[in-house]
């Protein structure tokens, strides 16, 4: 069972959350800065399970060609209002497709980021890598970050993109560079596809 079938209301908690932190003024794209820094101008950015947009739109803005793909159609529609511009696609991510969509170039870049590996059914999670994989550029990265006891340990999802055909070029405690240790409570995984995905 995902998120959005177990608890219908956080779809406008959430929403509701990120558009009272942006009127206050807090940093809410730590992550897309990351992404920024990491793809010339001009770069195609999956946001996978962008929610109501905010790293998406903020990538849109500074330049990026970006998608985003989220399975709630609450989210995708703050996501339509609050950051015009980007592609904005309800979909589920454990059959991304995007090709029959009518989107056929692959991404330089796909962002994963504000949980949404631990919030997927168990049983997709390595499906939803694959088609992470499948979506690259054959120089592309795929960047995902979860924090630790949300049921996905991070070994696992390790293991999980191995499986996928991703392997680690790098490993993160914080989405501010900080390095990742045995004991970090978040990860931050900037993975690269190298083989085919494993049967």
């Amino acid at each position: 069972m995902t998120k959005v079938q177990a608890d219908p209301g956080h779809s406008a908690w959430y929403v509701d959350r990120f558009r009272n932190l942006a009127a206050a003024g807090e940093d809410i794209v730590g992550e897309a800065r990351m992404i920024d820094a990491m793809v010339p101008r001009g770069a195609r950015i999956l946001d996978a399970g962008c929610g109501a947009g905010r790293n998406g739109g903020y990538l849109h803005h500074t330049g990026h060609t970006v998608v985003g793909v989220d399975v709630d159609p609450t989210l995708i529609t703050a996501a339509r209002t609050d950051h015009p511009g980007p592609q904005w696609i309800i979909g589920d991510l454990a059959e991304l497709d995007l090709p029959v969509r009518g989107i056929p170039e692959p991404f330089d870049i796909i962002l994963c980021a504000g949980n949404v590996m631990a919030f997927l059914a168990p049983s997709t999670r390595t499906d939803v890598l694959r088609r992470f994989h499948q979506h690259l550029s054959p120089a592309g990265r795929a960047v995902v970050g979860f924090g630790a006891g949300r049921g996905y340990p991070f070994a696992e999802f390790l293991t999980d993109a191995e499986r996928a055909g991703l392997v680690p070029d790098l490993l993160l405690s914080t989405w501010d560079l900080r390095p990742f240790s045995e004991d970090s409570d978040f990860l931050v995984a900037v993975l690269r596809a190298t083989t085919a995905p494993q049967p």
